[in-house]
């Protein structure tokens, strides 16, 4: 199989599961991908299982339910194995049939919704792990392509007209309200798209962290389709 992130020099590819746990995230080296060709009917599961809402989780026992083709069922079993393959790793693993994200709307200058490039953060050494089945692809972007949005002069010029106090409470006021977790990209940066069954960890923003925390987002929704998202 051709590596299709062979020129990010931010992104490790691997080809098994344990690899994917076991690389080293440090320095500039961010995400790792386990990059894979699915086979399965992964269209068939969504047209099947039942939007909720606007974000709807999918327990393995509503999975599990459907009555499958041949290849719906392929598909199905290998959403099963990988929700497994994260849960004995500690990991708490969510199946998500999304039409739409929540939207932030409350200023117009500054975004903190998840189709805003940012990254995460935890008190507690993790990663974030995804994989999209089905629909648009979530997106990264290199850090040396990107900016901090509090940082962009006009930007923060208005944040501080927000907020009345000492530089010290404003920092926090930033961290608080997760301003300080978005960045936008710089002139002709190319976000990478992440791509269909590909199983991706992404380096996340915490106090034992030895590289950069990965910044991502997720797509603008297609016109009329779901997304069905691995993600925890």
């Amino acid at each position: 199989m051709d590596n299709k992130f062979a020129d990010q020099a931010q992104i490790a590819v691997v080809s098994t599961f344990p690899q994917l746990m076991d690389t080293a995230l440090r320095g500039d080296l961010n995400a790792a991908c386990w990059q894979r060709e699915l086979e399965g009917d992964f269209k068939e599961i969504v047209s099947k299982l039942e939007l909720k809402a606007n974000l709807t989780e999918i327990s393995m026992d509503d999975l599990q339910s459907l009555r499958l083709s041949e290849q719906g069922e392929v598909a199905r079993a290998q959403i099963i194995n990988d929700f497994q393959l994260l849960a004995d790793a500690g990991a708490s693993p969510s199946l998500n049939l999304i039409k739409s994200y929540e939207r932030d709307e409350e200023f117009d200058f500054i975004s903190t919704d998840v189709y805003s490039f940012h990254v995460d953060r935890s008190p507690i050494g993790t990663d974030t792990f995804l994989c999209t089945y089905y629909g648009a692809a979530s997106e990264i972007l290199p850090n040396h392509l990107a900016e901090q949005k509090v940082l962009v002069p006009e930007i923060r010029l208005k944040l501080k007209a927000l907020h009345e106090g000492t530089a010290e409470e404003f920092e926090r006021f930033l961290t608080e309200h997760y301003f300080d977790l978005h960045y936008q990209a710089k002139a002709g940066a190319m976000p990478v798209k992440l791509g269909l069954g590909h199983l991706w960890r992404l380096a996340v923003d915490h106090p034992a962290q030895s590289c950069l925390p990965c910044i991502h987002r997720a797509p603008l929704e297609k016109e009329g389709e779901y997304r069905l998202l691995l993600i925890c």
